[in-house]
């Protein structure tokens, strides 16, 4: 069965620094907990390029960067991932508000592997906006 659930996040950062952190995947750690190491070729995401996230426990997450649109007001990037032949979509944004920035997450795939995900998600979020 095929769940899609959205989760989102607004705080004081700037959004330029917020999207920086995300479109650069040696920062990831900084702010998702769930993530030791990032295997990735480029400084920056990029379009039909992959790489490995690290998790705890050995944990592997083979990705591909799917989407990424810097342009217009809402800035975008999506990917897949695969774990324990798991596979989700998901798609983030980031925005600049009055008072700081807003940013989503949508996920699309297993319902059992999106429920779960969903509050290490937003922990990773609200990091993110710290």
């Amino acid at each position: 069965m095929t769940l899609r659930r959205e989760v989102g996040v607004e705080g004081s950062r700037d959004a330029g620094d917020v999207w920086d952190r995300y479109v650069r995947p040696a920062r990831w750690p900084e702010w998702s907990p769930q993530i030791r190491s990032v295997e990735y070729g480029r400084e920056r995401l990029a379009p039909g390029t992959s790489g490995v996230v690290h998790g705890p426990a050995g944990l592997r997450v083979p990705f591909q960067v799917v989407d990424v649109d810097e342009a217009g007001p809402v800035r975008v990037w999506a990917w897949t991932v695969k774990a324990a032949g798991v596979r989700l979509h998901l798609r983030h944004t980031v925005r600049a508000t009055a008072g700081g920035t807003w940013t989503g997450l949508t996920m699309e795939g297993f319902a059992p592997a999106v429920l779960a995900y969903l509050p290490v998600a937003r922990l990773a979020l609200r990091r993110l906006m710290r």
